[in-house]
């Protein structure tokens, strides 16, 4: 149990180091091979990964209690899940529910889920023990933890999207701006694992997203004109929130659990929170074109010939051999360019106060401080 909030620090490093390679190398490979590459370099790095998982297990005795696979749980998880994020992917290219398609993936989803929980609520033994959620600590905790992972992934998903196709940047260069988020993020996770037990972790978690929330307000300045520096400066400052996120939100959710809880624990939290993460890319995707087109239309209506400064710029434009057309054109791609950084910053603004309702959540758990489940916790993972 001594060792656990150092278990749990080495497992967040090695969650962290993700955000530092995984940009850098996808963009260096987008940019000199082709994007199909990061996928599929994916294949012998899971190979390589499954193997080692074999060597290292194969001879754990599991113990003489053998608990029957929930086939049925398995299936409708599947569906459910399965159904709901293709919806979210589909749904603004198929013009969302005039879609026969996008109908029946909602009604799937919502069917499903229900069947789902009627099914793993009177099981004896369902693939997810959703009675975990009783408890005051695991679902305040794993909450939180969902909602803040799917904004963070949602905004690490959007920032490089923008810088890319409105800034100029090529891919390595997205990848560069992104990199340094893992640099203070390793450096300070083996304190912030070896303290756990001595703070609250309700106070290590504010920090985490106070911090998110200033990194996202600084985000929310950005415009068209923003140099390299000033975008790179709050990716820096994003390593400090993320080397207290992980740990103090995993000791609240595994706080007060008792040592044969701890696996489904994990497990669920964890489902919970990659779900979110994937369900954030989408909405946060989708809103971010949905709002484009609001404020471009928004600054079309300003481009006609009784304003001045459109007028000068069309002129401008012509006199410079683009033509009328053309003039519109170039006019045109600048509204997009400002109407999609206006969206972004929206929804850097929207995440800063987001992440900041999410203190008020984390204060209404009651973890315990030091021991406890704690240091099965890290074992559990």
């Amino acid at each position: 149990p001594a060792k656990a909030g150092i278990a749990m620090a080495l497992w967040a490093m090695t969650t962290l180091v993700a955000p530092v390679m995984g940009p850098l190398l996808g963009g260096w490979i987008t940019d000199n091979i082709s994007w199909p590459w990061i996928f599929y370099i994916n294949v012998p790095v899971g190979l390589l990964s499954a193997a080692l998982t074999w060597n290292l297990y194969k001879t754990r005795d599991p113990g003489p209690r053998k608990v029957k696979l929930d086939g049925v749980g398995l299936a409708l998880l599947v569906l459910w899940v399965g159904a709901l994020q293709v919806m979210i992917d589909k749904g603004k290219e198929m013009d969302w529910f005039s879609s026969s398609l996008i109908v029946g993936l909602g009604l799937t989803a919502v069917v499903g889920f229900a069947f789902f929980l009627a099914w793993e609520l009177t099981e004896s033994h369902p693939i997810v023990n959703l009675r975990l959620f009783a408890g005051r600590n695991f679902a305040m905790g794993t909450v939180a933890l969902s909602v803040a992972y799917g904004l963070f992934f949602g905004n690490v998903v959007l920032l490089p999207l923008w810088l890319q196709q409105w800034m100029g940047y090529t891919a390595t260069q997205a990848g560069m701006v992104m990199a340094p988020v893992g640099l203070f993020a390793i450096l300070l996770s083996p304190w912030v694992g070896k303290n756990v037990s001595r703070f609250d972790p309700r106070a290590l978690a504010t920090v985490a997203f106070v911090g998110f929330a200033f990194v996202l307000w600084l985000r929310s300045r950005f415009n068209t004109e923003a140099p390299f520096n000033t975008i790179l400066i709050p990716t820096y400052l994003q390593g400090i929130a993320m080397a207290f996120f992980f740990i103090p939100l995993q000791s609240i959710i595994f706080s007060g659990l008792r040592p044969e809880q701890l696996p489904a624990a994990s497990g669920l939290s964890n489902f919970a929170r990659i779900t979110a993460g994937a369900m954030g890319t989408s909405l946060f995707t989708t809103v971010w074109e949905d709002r484009a087109a609001m404020h471009h239309a928004h600054l079309a209506e300003q481009v006609h010939q009784g304003n001045a400064a459109a007028a000068q710029a069309s002129a401008q434009l012509s006199a410079a051999g683009y033509g009328d057309a053309g003039a519109l054109a170039m006019i045109n791609r600048t509204l997009d360019q400002q109407a999609f950084t206006v969206s972004v910053t929206d929804l850097f603004w929207m995440s800063s106060v987001l992440f900041l309702a999410l203190i008020a959540l984390v204060w209404l758990t009651r973890p315990r401080r030091g021991g406890g489940a704690m240091g099965d916790a890290g074992g559990a993972h």
